[in-house]
């Protein structure tokens, strides 16, 4: 059974992208891990697509939008509302534009 896949695409105000993250059910990072402690979710130490997004984006300064997206099990387009604690990431990172499937 394979799992639903989301990928975070992070870009600047003219559109060029500056990252692209994926969500991991197997990796972590001591980020991930700080900001779902600090939301009250100590168990949710996954890699989240935003915050992977966030980690690889080398200039967070020209951060403007960020898109998240879900393709299901069955491939088609699903929710992708980010969680709280990605969303604590989003801000942190200065990002102001939100948007996803």
């Amino acid at each position: 059974m394979s799992r639903q896949v989301l990928t975070a695409i992070i870009y600047d105000k003219k559109g060029r992208v500056l990252s692209i993250g994926k969500n991991s059910y197997t990796k972590t990072h001591p980020y991930m891990a700080e900001l779902a402690e600090a939301y009250g979710e100590p168990n949710k130490l996954y890699l989240h697509a935003e915050v992977h997004a966030i980690l690889r984006c080398r200039d967070l300064s020209q951060a403007h939008r960020i898109f998240v997206t879900r393709v299901n099990r069955h491939g088609q387009p699903a929710m992708a509302k980010p969680c709280g604690i990605c969303m604590s990431a989003i801000n942190a990172a200065g990002i102001t534009k939100v948007e996803h499937t």
